[in-house]
């Protein structure tokens, strides 16, 4: 799994009979128009010449004339249309695609979420149904995309991005190409009328195309990929019993009811990521927030903030505890964890003098772990 040229014919058909196990391909690139849908049609006609059966089951064009050429030839899957409301809106026939049961399918935009009466709420929960019926995927997806990734494109783009995909599909992943341009060549691409319609151009040059923008988000894409291959790399060594690790690295991310914890759970899983770490969402239950106390946002948000975890990986843990220091610091001992991520909100020194400081106490006594904050204040989250 890594970055690399796309194989040839003679490469895909080896690969395909190396074993019986489906295999998922994703292409991964920093913006639209870097010719991720392009590759997957090239690497589509790549297999049917070397006699593996391959069809489209979804391929989202966006009118780009040369993308619709190379279509030419390949088997598509009609798609299903669905009545919403009185609108008739068009997905992937996930069924169609069961039943006809080829070696390969091509599955485009994988962070897309489905109309409302679709079997999955998401594509790429679609996509895990088709490898698990035995099917082959090539399928792409944008680094803004991936769910850890959310704050920081965010961020620098100043474009929140509402459909993700948890980090953790990409474990499932059996190679991982990043399809590249460079930021000169993307900005050609658009201003040439090959990524959006003309009227689109300008507003897109002066906003999310801009070169310091599309650079972040080449570095992203770059080291996600990157993250894979070590994550990979790691994972065969301890099969094969090779280096194995003298300290295994731990990671706790200190999950709380707060709304804006999401933040804090998406840095940790992609520290946890890097490091190649086990990891943990730690929530202590106080006496405040027991079952019957807890208010029914924080309630609600404390389940919203549960789920992600889990969607990302982590091992969710609820410990009881008088105050949250306690729970945590107790919890940090027990299990040697390494690394600590914490929330943050803004406090005035009085409010820590009277309160005391969570953050404060568990440095005092984990003197051995590294600790990050991530700011929960509005304007950072």
């Amino acid at each position: 799994m890594g970055i690399e040229d796309r194989p040839n014919g003679d490469q895909l058909l080896a690969r395909f009979q190396a074993d019986d196990r489906a295999r998922l391909r994703i292409y991964i690139g920093a913006a639209p128009g870097v010719g991720k849908t392009y590759s997957m049609i090239e690497d589509a006609h790549a297999a049917r010449r070397e006699g593996i059966d391959a069809v489209v089951g979804f391929v989202e064009t966006h009118g780009r004339a040369e993308t619709e050429a190379k279509l030419a030839d390949l088997e598509i899957v009609a798609r299903k249309a669905l009545d919403y409301r009185g609108v008739v809106l068009e997905e992937m026939d996930l069924d169609a695609i069961l039943a006809r049961k080829p070696q390969l399918c091509m599955v485009d935009e994988l962070a897309h979420t489905n109309a409302p009466g679709s079997r999955h709420h998401k594509r790429y929960q679609d996509v895990l149904e088709l490898l698990e019926a035995g099917i082959s995927v090539m399928t792409a997806v944008n680094i803004q995309h991936l769910e850890t990734l959310n704050d920081a494109v965010g961020r620098v783009t100043g474009v929140r991005v509402r459909e993700t995909v948890p980090d953790t599909f990409l474990d499932r992943a059996d190679e991982v190409v990043n399809v590249d341009v460079t930021v000169q060549e993307l900005q050609t691409r658009l201003r040439q009328g090959k990524v959006y319609r003309p009227e689109k151009v300008e507003q897109a040059l002066t906003n999310f195309f801009r070169e310091t923008n599309l650079s972040t988000l080449r570095e992203l894409a770059l080291r996600a990929v990157a993250d894979e291959i070590g994550e990979k790399a790691a994972w065969q060594r301890q099969k094969e019993g090779l280096e194995p690790a003298l300290i295994p690295e731990r990671l706790m991310v200190c999950m709380s009811s707060n709304r804006a914890a999401p933040r804090v759970i998406r840095a940790g899983a992609r520290i946890a990521s890097r490091l190649g770490a086990r990891w943990y969402a730690v929530y202590v239950e106080t006496p405040r927030e027991a079952p019957g106390h807890i208010g029914r946002d924080d309630g609600a948000a404390l389940e919203h903030n549960i789920a992600m975890a889990q969607d990302l990986g982590a091992t969710v843990v609820r410990v009881k505890a008088d105050k949250p220091a306690d729970g945590l610091i107790a919890f940090a001992k027990r299990e040697g964890i390494t690394h600590v991520v914490f929330g943050q909100t803004a406090r005035s020194r009085w409010e820590i003098l009277l309160r005391g400081s969570t953050l404060n106490r568990f440095l005092e006594e984990v003197r051995d772990a590294t600790v990050q904050v991530v700011s929960l204040n509005e304007a950072h989250v």
